[in-house]
């Protein structure tokens, strides 16, 4: 136990990610569900309006910052540096840092589910309940006077600081270790696309990080950041969020295509198709993604310049999201395809997110999104691409890299059965969506009447969200029997063409024997150039420097939520405990030999 908490093998605390992150999904999928029991018919009575806010609230809250964002991280962790030939991460404490950060910090959020009564109120009561987005002026104190809010911006302010330490550790850890040889453009798609996501984290969570700062503020001191009535705009919060929020989509959605992209090659033996241009799109996507916030706000009445602005820059994205379809498309084109699980996910993916894509692009108009913008066409939209689109990519890494991360191969039968209901269940939950809102039922509503005519669509979603539920008690089922009864796992289970395949499953605590020297973007495989490169030696020529444990970042990410429910609960001086804490753990951490 001692060996797991204090430690910083970039491998353990990648599997300390995957572990953390599934029980959130799982705890954001029970929402799901009691959501969508609430809308199986018209006047349902399953939870009540509050309980409902509160409901989709921290469903939103929860699969964004605790579920999509975290698994991909877990991939960050155990994979780039077995991509790149390194050891470990360039900075190993600050990586245990940044997982105990998120702990802590999913924790606080999720407390706000049973610490009701020491706030003299109900179970159920105080947890965040103004919409993941956080409308103002909504979340001003004179709209929402408990601590429901409270809980969400000092939560997310926790968690922006996980995201931007690990942010920072992996763009030094992807530009400066990489193995000889390994120059930017033969790095594998998936390290790029980490590499443009990190970039990413760490430009877009200052802007959330400001729009906070303004909210808490607000709420807790007395200022008039979001007040119009003190001459300020309830429109500024907007822009902050959604110049944050639509890098965040690009956030969680480029690992997934770097985990497709590493896929699609392996099983249809043959190279990525257009290896350079899907990197360049995937760096154009990063780039266009800051450009495109206003299509969220086109129902605010930003005037025809702007709209049009947006509108175009919102049709271009399409451009080099498209670009990869095809050439996605095209590697499996002529391939020797292998029907394996992974290969399915991948596919699916793809499937889905061409559907998520195209109703993004409907998004686009301004016109139209007027007549869509807050009914149930945009959940439809956001769930093809969250869900049909992240939610099927990590699962495709999850069979792909399972046996790499365990040493055990996950069972395919099972992991078909769990891949069809999952497709044919995420197909009846959100398709239908789409014609539930533009049958015009608004979004965010807890009941509706029978006049509007979607109950038998409404009926449709609910059941395909139990057989999405039934598909991940089969993946569950899958796990369990890996654990015990899994095929054991060879260094290359799937002939892959990267490094990562080339040391044993699971790999030691060094990662390779030795760092080996790269000569081609496909080492492990045989091109025109190249011949296949030699898998390091089994043992190590002589003895290999590894960090050691550490409980410091643990100490010093127990500060945060401690400064955290100073504001909470009006304590001032628990916000000096914390600030101490902190400072002791950063201390301690600092003057600490880092040896074995």
């Amino acid at each position: 136990m001692k060996s797991w908490l204090t430690t910083t093998d970039h491998k353990r605390i990648g599997l300390l990610y995957f572990w953390t992150a599934f029980v959130f999904f799982l705890l954001g999928g029970i929402e799901a569900l009691v959501i969508r029991l609430q809308l199986a018919q018209p006047s349902g009575h399953v939870v009540s309006a509050e309980t409902y806010n509160q409901l989709f609230t921290m469903h939103g809250t929860t699969m964004v910052f605790l579920a999509l964002m975290p698994l991909s991280a877990s991939f960050f962790n155990y994979i780039v540096p077995l991509q790149i030939g390194a050891r470990d991460v360039a900075f190993p404490r600050l990586n245990a840092f940044s997982y105990w950060v998120f702990l802590l910090g999913g924790l606080f959020l999720n407390a706000s589910w049973f610490v009701g009564p020491l706030f003299k109120a109900g179970m159920l009561n105080v947890a965040p309940d103004g919409g993941w987005f956080g409308y103002a002026n909504l979340t001003e104190r004179q709209f929402s006077p408990g601590p429901n809010i409270d809980f969400w911006l000092l939560g997310l302010q926790i968690l922006g600081i996980s995201s931007l330490a690990a942010g920072f550790n992996f763009i030094v850890t992807i530009l400066n270790l990489r193995a000889p040889g390994l120059k930017l453009m033969r790095l594998p798609v998936f390290t790029w696309m980490t590499l443009v996501t990190q970039f990413l984290i760490i430009t877009a969570f200052p802007v959330i990080t400001v729009g906070l700062v303004f909210l808490m503020f607000d709420r807790f001191f007395g200022a008039h950041f979001y007040v119009h009535g003190a001459g300020a705009t309830p429109l500024l919060w907007q822009h902050l969020f959604w110049l944050f929020g639509h890098p965040e989509v690009y956030i969680l959605i480029l690992p997934a295509m770097g985990i497709v992209s590493e896929v699609l090659p392996t099983f249809a033996r043959k190279p990525l198709f257009g290896y350079t241009v899907v990197v360049y799109s995937g760096i154009l996507i990063g780039f266009m993604g800051w450009g495109v916030w206003s299509h969220h706000m086109f129902a605010v009445g930003l005037g025809p310049i702007a709209d049009s602005v947006f509108a175009a820059t919102t049709m271009l994205i399409a451009v080099p999201t498209g670009v990869k379809i095809f050439n996605w498309i095209a590697t499996l084109w002529g391939g020797d395809i292998r029907g394996t699980t992974a290969l399915h996910f991948a596919v699916g993916f793809i499937a889905m997110f061409i559907i998520g894509g195209l109703s993004g692009v409907s998004h686009a108009s301004p016109p139209a999104d007027l007549q869509q913008t807050d009914t149930y066409y945009v959940v439809a939209h956001i769930h093809y691409v969250l869900f049909g689109g992240t939610i099927m990519g990590l699962f495709a890494g999850i069979y792909y890299w399972w046996p790499k991360m365990t040493g055990r191969l996950l069972s395919e039968p099972l992991g078909k059965w769990h891949f069809w209901l999952q497709f044919i269940g995420m197909n009846v939950a959100f398709f239908p969506m789409h014609f539930i809102g533009l049958l015009g039922m608004p979004r965010r509503i807890y009941t509706y009447s029978p006049d509007l005519g979607v109950s038998d669509l409404n009926l449709v979603s609910t059941v395909g969200a139990f057989l999405i539920a039934v598909s991940l008690l089969v993946f569950i089922a899958n796990l369990w029997r890996t654990r015990s009864r899994g095929e054991t796992a060879s260094n290359d289970p799937w002939g892959g063409a990267t490094l990562e395949w080339s040391i044993p499953s699971p790999p030691p605590v060094y990662n390779f024997s030795v760092i080996p020297t790269i000569t081609s973007r496909l080492p492990r495989w045989r091109t025109e150039l190249h011949a296949p490169m030699q898998d390091p030696p089994a043992t190590p020529p002589g003895p290999i420097h590894v960090p050691g444990g550490s409980w410091w970042p643990m100490v010093a990410a127990f500060g945060l939520p401690l400064m955290a429910l100073a504001p909470l609960t009006h304590t001032l001086w628990l916000a000096f405990v914390g600030a101490g804490v902190l400072i002791v753990g950063i201390y301690g951490w600092a003057f600490e030999p880092f040896e074995v």
